[in-house]
């Protein structure tokens, strides 16, 4: 633990917790005082029914006999330099168990240059639906279809997104997939199998959209109006 003189110098910074087993960084994150070493008693308080990635990470550390490493990556900095530095921390390394990006990370994140390109010169979306938009991680999209990204879990109004004609899932500004939501449905394993219990959140089962509406909006840019910066709710709606 830091003592109160120690937190004084190192105001916010950014960390790195990682499994000594191997050197992986499993998790990046921000915060000031003792908030680094938080992650480790929150594992011994939780209970077996809300264990994220992180926590069984933790917990399995733990019960082979080692302890998390803790690392500051940076420190003494202010808030707003804090978060940009934990989103560009989350986008260099892709395997951590962090949930979102890390804030501008779907505005300003990692980018290939033909992706710069794009997102700046594609025309804006022209919205001829009542639409709900949802930005999907990079990382996410490694690993699944756009789909699967996108229908599961989101914090949203289900009142709200049960007037949406579509669903867009967006990527870094882009439109990448276009779908027509079916049934909007509690993020629950019952109503999921193979996903965790999300609680308080929200998916739904659809298919995607039919060629000529897809084609509207694949690839067209979320307007400039509508990106509101540092802004940290992936879901937007336009109904």
């Amino acid at each position: 633990m830091f003592t109160p003189e120690v937190t004084e110098h190192l105001k916010y910074y950014v960390y790195r917790l990682i499994d000594p087993r191997n050197g992986q960084t499993f998790y990046v994150g921000k915060g000031k005082d003792n908030r680094v070493f938080e992650h480790v008693r929150g594992e011994l308080k939780s209970r077996d029914d809300e264990v994220s990635e992180k926590i069984q990470r933790i917990r399995e550390i733990r019960v082979a006999g080692f302890e998390v490493a803790h690392v500051i990556h940076r420190h003494g900095m202010d808030e707003k330099t804090a978060f940009e530095v934990e989103a560009a921390l989350i986008d260099a390394y892709p395997e951590v168990a962090n949930i979102s990006g890390g804030r501008y990370s779907d505005e300003r994140g990692v980018m290939h240059s033909k992706q710069i390109i794009e997102s700046y010169q594609a025309k804006e979306i022209d919205f001829q639906h009542k639409v709900l938009m949802i930005t999907v991680n990079n990382s996410v999209l490694e690993r699944e279809s756009v789909y699967e990204a996108v229908r599961h879990a989101w914090r949203l109004s289900k009142s709200k997104a049960e007037q949406a004609e579509l669903v867009l899932a967006l990527q870094q500004g882009l439109v990448v997939g276009v779908f027509v939501p079916e049934k909007w449905m509690k993020a629950t394993a019952k109503n999921f199998p193979g996903r965790p219990d999300r609680p308080g959140r929200w998916g739904f089962v659809g298919y995607e959209a039919p060629e000529e509406i897809a084609k509207h909006y694949l690839r067209t840019r979320l307007p400039d109006s509508m990106r509101k910066r540092g802004a940290a709710n992936p879901v937007k709606y336009k109904i």
